[in-house]
């Protein structure tokens, strides 16, 4: 049986990985305003999530036994939460992204075309960081959602004893599957790794 100390469980864990060390980097669809404020997301973003999947289950009965297959991949709603600036400009690119998709009054859809060059979808990426000397730390892992879509923009609760707050919403997302990556090399760029 292997021994174990704390010796070795500091060198196996090193800095260990903060989940207050992300990016979260949208890129809108072309026809929406906010693709010139890419930066903005990152800025505000409060909380974000790995995105993970599911596996689905086949069961087969056979001689009075269930075998168990597997069946297709899902993949989960993704949230994210934005602090709201004083102009709201990121509420707005959402709300503007997500009536391009079908319009509040009309019931029209202007957007409705599933590419990223003129269409509604669009590519989400989330990076795990860690400290280093770099003020923007490196990249541990980078995740890209591909086929995005806004599906929810939250309601903002407002009320009279809510003095030391700063307003957030929440922004529902679907996506078709993700990539991840791993940096490579000592400038940190990114290469593609298999999924697990």
């Amino acid at each position: 049986m292997a021994s174990s100390n704390v010796s070795q469980f500091l060198s196996t864990i090193g800095q260990g990985v903060k989940p207050n060390m992300f990016l979260v980097n949208i890129q809108f669809p072309s026809r929406i305003s906010g693709g010139k404020d890419l930066n903005l997301t990152n800025i505000l973003c409060k909380s974000a999530a790995l995105p993970g999947s599911n596996l689905g289950v086949i069961e087969v009965p056979f001689r009075g036994r269930t075998v168990k297959i597997a069946g297709d991949r899902t993949f989960d709603t993704w949230t994210t939460t934005f602090f709201n600036d004083k102009d709201f400009k990121l509420r707005t690119y959402f709300e503007e992204w997500a009536n391009s998709i079908n319009t509040h009054d009309g019931n029209t859809a202007p957007l409705f075309r599933p590419n990223r060059s003129e269409g509604y979808m669009a590519e989400l990426q989330v990076d795990q960081l860690e400290k280093s000397e770099k003020p923007e730390g490196e990249i541990l892992r980078r995740y890209i959602l591909k086929h995005c879509f806004p599906t929810n923009v939250s309601q903002i609760d407002l009320a009279y004893d809510s003095n030391d707050q700063i307003e957030e919403f929440t922004v529902e997302w679907q996506y078709s599957f993700f990539t991840a990556e791993a940096p490579t090399g000592s400038r940190g760029e990114v290469s593609s790794i298999p999924v697990v």
